[in-house]
C-alpha cells in the first residue's frame, strides 16, 4: 500500500468510527501533534486521545483532498470537519450538542508502511465562535 493509500484508509476508518482500524495503521512510535496541547508519542497516548475525542465530539470528515510528494512518505490532507460538540472540555464553551462545520488540515508521515506522524491544524477561535452561537 502506498503512503497515500494508507492515509486514505486511515481517514476512511475515521469516518466509519473504526478506531481499531485507525490504530492498526499507526507506527508504534507515532508522533501526534494536535492543534492545541502537548505532543503525544506512541499508540497508547494516541488511543487515549481517540477515546477522549469520541466522548466529547461526533465528527465526520468531508471534502477530503490528499496530496502526496515524490518520495511517497509525506501526505497533506485538507478536509471539512462536520461535528457535534457532545461533552465540554476544560477552558472551552459548555457543550449541548452544538453542530459545527470547520475547515481543517493535517500533515502525515508514513514510515515502514505505517503512519508515524499526524499533525493537525484548525482555527480554534473560529470553532469556539461556531459552538458559542
Amino acid at each position: 500500500m502506498t503512503a497515500l493509500e494508507t492515509v486514505q484508509q486511515y481517514y476512511n476508518y475515521f469516518n466509519q468510527k473504526d478506531w481499531n482500524g485507525m490504530l492498526s495503521l499507526l507506527h508504534p512510535d507515532v508522533r501526534h501533534e494536535a492543534n492545541q496541547g502537548d505532543v503525544r508519542i506512541g499508540i497508547e497516548k494516541f488511543t487515549e486521545f481517540l477515546q477522549h475525542m469520541d466522548e466529547s465530539y461526533e465528527e465526520t470528515l468531508t471534502d477530503m483532498v490528499l496530496l502526496s510528494e515524490p518520495t511517497d512518505t509525506r501526505i497533506a490532507a485538507e478536509f471539512v470537519v462536520n461535528g457535534i460538540y457532545k461533552k465540554a472540555e476544560e477552558g472551552l464553551p459548555p457543550a449541548h450538542n452544538q453542530t459545527y462545520v470547520l475547515p481543517a488540515a493535517a500533515l502525515l508521515e508514513v514510515k515502514e508502511g505505517k503512519i508515524s506522524r499526524v499533525t493537525t491544524y484548525y482555527n480554534l477561535p473560529l470553532w469556539i465562535k461556531l459552538v458559542s452561537e
